[in-house]
């Protein structure tokens, strides 16, 4: 093409494009200020969209049969009358966590206010039990109220203006930043104790509140080797013995601060969000600014408990290990890459200062600079105490890609790359040799991909990676079919499910719900799902249905993320209603916080687009539309918030 044609089509095209968003910008119910574009190329929509469409629209009656299963109208479970101890609240809301995800993605709404009766059923019940007081867990670590309250963040993302919700929201996080609940010292920011709730900090446990989790941690190894008479974790289960790991917790666990703590602040991020009062960020970026200062004071290494004058080994003759929940006990690795993670990725959120995932990098330094390669895997510790760096096992590869994500740097790329096993990152390569996975066990025994299920359903991202690196390209399809065939799956288990609720334990469940969603949230939001020990969902994008003022999806739509850089975002979108058109709004981050500067329209060659410079993009598709978009993102250039494009 000549110079001078280049010029005139550019032309045109420009004249074309000002015309159109000047008539769409006029019809916005949105907002007047919210600029659209048009999408109108007919085509045949491809699987993953049939295929998440269908899950999108299946998902909901699949729920409707759990709930009417397991729980009665007033949304208590059908459960035991009582139960004794600590433990069990979370698993409770547990059962439901995700219902309110799910209509924040595009389900039916009537997901969402089930969602909201059945918190408040298990909140009365669990009250009933003990475990609840005014509304929060009396007392407990945040690993497990992580595991409630997500299930609480999640109805920020439906209705931002829900009164109840808000005063809610504003009441648990006061719990943390009020000093007379003596949960919280604002003057050496530390939470005073692993063990806190609505009824302040617990620094005496008694036999009681460990009654129903002692079978449980009789599995795990001991939290300390020294403890005089006790040489085996069976003798958690011994009613004789039991006292002296009880002493032992009391004397070197209970007084003070741990990294696990750093949960919290996802509560108080969530109160920010729905009121944009800085006392909650500043609350935030101090508590985590904290444990950035413990581990540059000790030479790079994540102390895991800080006593209540503020000195690190305080009640473990200066050890900087030996915490509840710490390097030692009962998880090691995992709870130290969690909470720093959470706690970093909510400081960035709301500060826009990256520098703060130096805190969770500077874990994965702890343990890979003594990191092990057996059998082209990298093997890292899980535990460290007087003997070092013990426990060695690959590496969860969701925290590194969790750590990519947020950062996008090229080298938390490469490490995550690096730290998985390659087997996962490129598993189409071997379902084209036919052969079978075995680390994995991603692939099943007709060769197929086979949804791999954790607690929490974010077990599939390294071979997410590996899709957006090109390696498994059918890994939408592939996912999607996984993920209905695991949805009838624990449907069949809940429909074969005879047992009586005395012999049925707190996780039965939880277990059994059938609301998976690790594969939306990849594919349609651009993310990997979030850390389920209490972790906000951070996302690339987010959707609102402009026409029916609601969050999520609109009707008919399905969207795939297919391409993620440090400034950009490639986004294929289809329109399946074959004679009418459809509206989308796209917001840069789940809260936000990205702003869409420019946007592409892919068809044979690019068109290049005004620049938005918005949080917020409105897309008309046409009849059977299929199109791709390429956005440019500046990313955490807003402040995060829960409000919707016309509030």
């Amino acid at each position: 093409m000549h110079f001078l044609q280049k010029i005139v089509l550019s032309v045109i095209c420009s004249f074309f494009l000002f015309v159109t968003w000047g008539q769409e910008e006029s019809k916005n119910i949105a907002s007047p200020n919210l600029l659209s574009i048009t999408l109108n190329n007919q085509g045949v929509p491809p699987e993953w969209a049939l295929l998440e469409r269908h899950l999108l629209d299946q998902i909901y009656p699949a729920a409707r049969e759990f709930v009417k299963k397991y729980t009665n109208p007033d949304g208590t479970l059908k459960w035991r009358e009582e139960w004794p101890g600590i433990d069990g609240s979370d698993d409770g809301y547990e059962s439901f966590y995700n219902f309110s995800l799910y209509s924040a993605l595009g389900g039916p709404m009537a997901m969402d206010s089930l969602a909201r009766h059945l918190w408040d059923g298990v909140t009365r019940q669990f009250t009933k039990y003990g475990q609840i007081h005014d509304e929060f867990d009396a007392g407990y670590d945040w690993m497990h109220h992580g595991e409630s309250y997500t299930y609480f963040y999640f109805f920020g993302l439906t209705d931002p203006l829900n009164t109840m919700a808000k005063e809610r929201a504003l009441k648990f996080a006061s719990l943390y930043m009020d000093p007379a609940f003596g949960n919280y010292d604002p003057e050496l920011k530390i939470i005073r104790s692993p063990l806190t709730g609505s009824q302040g900090p617990r620094f005496i446990n008694t036999a009681e509140d460990w009654v129903t989790h002692r079978p449980i941690l009789a599995d795990y190894l001991l939290p300390y080797e020294d403890i005089d008479g006790i040489d085996s974790s069976s003798l958690w289960n011994d009613d004789d013995k039991f006292p002296l790991i009880l002493d032992a917790l009391n004397e070197r666990m209970m007084q003070g601060d741990v990294p696990l703590n750093l949960a919290a602040t996802s509560m108080i991020l969530n109160a920010f969000m729905y009121t944009g009062e800085e006392k909650y960020a500043q609350w935030v970026k101090d508590y985590v600014g904290g444990w950035m200062q413990r581990v540059q004071d000790n030479d790079g290494f994540l102390p895991d408990n800080v006593g209540l004058s503020g000195k690190v080994g305080e009640n473990m003759n200066g050890n900087k290990w030996g915490g509840y929940y710490g390097w030692r006990w009962p998880h090691g690795l995992m709870n130290q890459m969690e909470a720093t993670y959470i706690g970093a990725s909510n400081a960035y959120l709301v500060s826009g200062d990256s520098s703060y995932l130096e805190l969770p990098k500077s874990v994965i330094k702890l343990v890979e600079d003594q990191a092990k390669l057996d059998n082209g895997l990298q093997l890292v510790p899980h535990r460290y105490d007087d003997r070092g760096w013990w426990d060695y096992r690959p590496m969860a590869p969701k925290y590194p890609a969790h750590l990519w994500f947020m950062s996008r740097k090229d080298e938390d790329w490469s490490r995550a790359k690096r730290l998985a096993d390659r087997e996962l990152w490129s598993y189409h390569k071997y379902l084209n040799k036919g052969s079978q996975l075995v680390r994995g066990m991603q692939i099943s025994e007709n060769q197929e991909f086979a949804y791999k299920k954790g607690k929490g359903d974010s077990e599939n991202t390294i071979a997410w990676m590996g899709f957006l690196e090109g390696e498994n390209p059918n890994y939408p399809v592939d996912i999607l079919k996984a993920t209905y065939g695991e949805v009838l799956k624990r449907l069949k288990e809940l429909r074969d499910d005879t047992s009586l609720p005395d012999d049925q334990d707190v996780h039965h469940f939880l277990q059994r719900n059938p609301v998976i969603l690790e594969g939306l949230v990849q594919l349609m939001l651009g993310a990997p799902n979030h850390i389920y020990h209490g972790g906000l969902l951070h996302t690339s994008l987010r959707y609102f249905d402009p026409e029916n003022r609601r969050p999520g999806i609109t009707a008919d739509v399905a969207t795939l993320v297919q391409r993620i850089t440090p400034h950009s975002i490639s986004l294929k979108l289809v329109n399946l209603h074959p004679t009418e058109r459809r509206k989308v709004i796209i917001q840069g981050g789940m809260f936000g916080e990205h702003k869409i500067k420019r946007v592409r329209q892919v068809i044979d060659y690019p068109f290049q687009f005004n620049t938005i410079n918005a949080k917020y993009l409105e897309v008309d598709l046409g009849p059977g539309a299929v199109g791709q978009l390429e956005l440019d993102i500046e990313r955490f250039a807003n402040r995060p918030s829960y409000k919707f494009p016309w509030h």
